[in-house]
């Protein structure tokens, strides 16, 4: 049966198409975007707040990797009309990406989700990943990039970040195997970083220093809104740092190497898997020159 993957042309949901694709099974891809092309069988439009897209997506399909859009923040308006009609045509099986301690959490709309699921008479798998490394390679990479920092309200918290790649692992195993219905898998990497930590392994990387800046949440909030990040999405984003300064974010778990049978991939080799993304590009403000500090490949340096 045909698996469809919401949100597959983002970051998660593009490598499960991936990995699913790979392993044989027929992709759909659920997406915003016409045309949209990757690692899946067939394309269709959809939107959870458009009735006219559930069907076509729907059809023939009998489970789900399920995402929740950024913008939504109303679950229950904006969500579970489509996943009820979902069932209604066949659905059985659906692994969502949720959030880490989401079943603790009733501010965070995957709680809803969560909730929904749990008495829906589907087969549900959660993934509740702890922090995706990859958030400081497109949300926080302009930063990054063009002013050395990671700005966030995140204090001195340490956070069990992982990479999304594993994440995706985790959920095409749920889509594809028996055994994971009713289950949560927390999949993080193999320890707690603080951000501190996290510059610093950027500019092992990258060869030019990179610093933290922890801000308050007042002033992380007035950035955030006014580099267009929209308000539902400032919250949640707010929200989750808040829950790493307070200590509450570090918490490892073991779930990736059980499930994968291998250890999760490393903060380190995140960094240089992705460091394209905090590259400055030539003749940009704060541009410096590329050198050659290691005889492997040309590194963005400051020059001062």
């Amino acid at each position: 049966m045909t698996v469809l993957v919401t949100g597959a042309t983002g970051r998660a949901g593009r490598h499960v198409a991936r990995i699913l694709r790979a392993g044989g099974h027929p992709v759909r891809a659920a997406a915003n975007e016409p045309g949209a092309t990757g690692p899946w069988d067939e394309a269709v439009p959809f939107s959870f707040t458009n009735r006219g897209t559930w069907d076509a997506a729907f059809a023939g399909v009998d489970r789900m990797f399920l995402m929740r859009p950024p913008q939504i923040g109303n679950v229950k308006r904006d969500m579970l009309p489509a996943l009820e009609r979902a069932r209604q045509l066949g659905v059985r099986r659906v692994v969502l990406l949720s959030l880490q301690g989401a079943e603790r959490n009733p501010v965070v709309p995957h709680h809803a989700l969560e909730k929904w699921l749990r008495g829906s008479g589907l087969e549900w798998t959660f993934v509740r990943p702890g922090f995706f490394m990859q958030n400081l390679s497109t949300t926080h990479a302009a930063d990054i990039r063009d002013r050395d920092e990671i700005v966030l309200p995140a204090g001195d918290g340490r956070t069990s970040f992982v990479d999304v790649r594993d994440v995706a692992a985790v959920a095409a195993l749920a889509l594809t195997e028996a055994g994971h219905a009713g289950r949560a898998y927390t999949p993080t990497g193999s320890r707690a970083l603080g951000y501190g930590e996290a510059a610093e392994l950027l500019t092992a990387e990258l060869g030019r220093p990179i610093r933290y800046v922890p801000v308050g949440p007042l002033r992380y909030w007035r950035s955030a809104r006014g580099q267009g990040m929209p308000a539902g999405m400032t919250l949640v984003t707010l929200a989750l740092h808040t829950t790493c300064r307070l200590g509450l974010a570090a918490g490892v778990t073991t779930d990736v190497r059980d499930l994968l049978g291998r250890p999760p991939i490393g903060f380190a080799q995140f960094v240089h898997d992705e460091r394209a993304a905090w590259l400055r590009v030539p003749g940009s403000v704060g541009d410096r020159p590329a050198t050659a500090t290691d005889g492997r490949r040309p590194t963005a340096r400051n020059g001062g």
